[in-house]
């Protein structure tokens, strides 16, 4: 009797643990669980609003034109494309930043808090402010300087770029790496912070170049924050819509696949097809999202085992 009580009180504990979450839990599944449900229904219909009288169960019909829609494969390449670009650069940067907040010097507070700004920046107004700001033909900052530079030199110069036009899939990527970069570079300066101080110190004694300490020490050291800093970024920036949208309208090949989903449903009025993108994107982003979890889980054990 004692053991079934004793069950019955811990049962009654966790439950008024839990109880406070659940109000929490049943908003996320309404918000997100319900309509990817709906998705995923929707996916298997043939639904076009402009041919209403056509509608019904298509099985997997939508699917089989989303492998070989032509449009999708070329945006699958440029997600890749432009993704794999603005990972791979901005956490470049990132070290590089990381590295040099690492250091103490005069001011140091300032700069970190100036080097993240651009990833509090909302980003709509990310891409409208290189959009108008900097890459305009006429009055952007990029061919303003250009201009002033030719100009010092006593020269015309040659006929100024037009970037979104010339280089639209570069011009996405800048905007992105310069929005991204703050975020790589917290997640490598928490990784630098957490570093051995007696190694490194140790290396020092010993004669250690500040090259081989990065090498043997450093790099080591940041390779699992370099994997979740890459992790999160690509799940995030293969779902970025705003940049594309609002500095190329997915003109000139710069379409990645959010963008193809949009125009798939607002444009083509295909909701079926849509849809059917739009879970192959979610289940693809699952993928990533699944090796992000398990870094961040070794990530909280080796913490955990120190």
């Amino acid at each position: 009797m004692r053991t079934r009580a004793t069950d019955r009180t811990s049962r009654a504990g966790a439950w008024a643990r839990r109880a406070p979450l659940l109000p929490a839990l049943v908003f996320l599944i309404a918000v997100t669980q319900l309509p990817f449900v709906a998705t995923v229904v929707i996916s298997f219909t043939r639904w076009n609003a402009l041919a209403p009288d056509h509608r019904g169960f298509a099985a997997f019909a939508n699917y089989r034109a989303v492998f070989t829609d032509p449009a999708l494969r070329a945006s699958v390449g440029t997600t890749v494309l432009l993704t794999a670009t603005v990972v791979l650069v901005s956490l470049a940067l990132g070290l590089a930043l990381a590295l040099l907040l690492d250091r103490r010097f005069r001011g140091r507070g300032t700069v970190r808090t100036m080097l993240i700004t651009p990833f509090l920046v909302v980003p709509v107004a990310s891409a409208l402010l290189w959009k108008h700001a900097l890459y305009n033909a006429s009055y952007g900052l990029i061919n303003g300087s250009l201009t002033w530079l030719w100009r010092l030199f006593g020269s015309a110069g040659p006929p100024q770029p037009d970037w979104m036009t010339d280089s639209p899939l570069m011009a996405v990527e800048l905007s992105l790496i310069w929005q991204w970069t703050p975020f790589m570079m917290l997640i490598l300066l928490a990784g630098l912070q957490s570093r051995p101080a007696d190694a490194v110190e140790a290396a020092r004694m010993d004669g250690a170049s500040p090259f081989d300490i990065f090498r043997h020490l450093t790099l080591p050291h940041l390779r699992r924050y370099l994997e979740l800093a890459a992790l999160l970024g690509t799940v995030y920036i293969v779902q970025n819509f705003d940049a594309v949208f609002t500095i190329t309208s997915g003109g000139l090949g710069t379409a990645n696949l959010p963008y193809t989903i949009y125009q798939t449903f607002y444009q083509a009025h295909d909701y079926g097809r849509a849809s059917a993108q739009g879970v192959v994107v979610v289940l693809c982003s699952l993928l990533v999202a699944t090796f992000a979890l398990r870094t961040v889980s070794s990530l909280l054990r080796e913490e955990i085992t120190r």
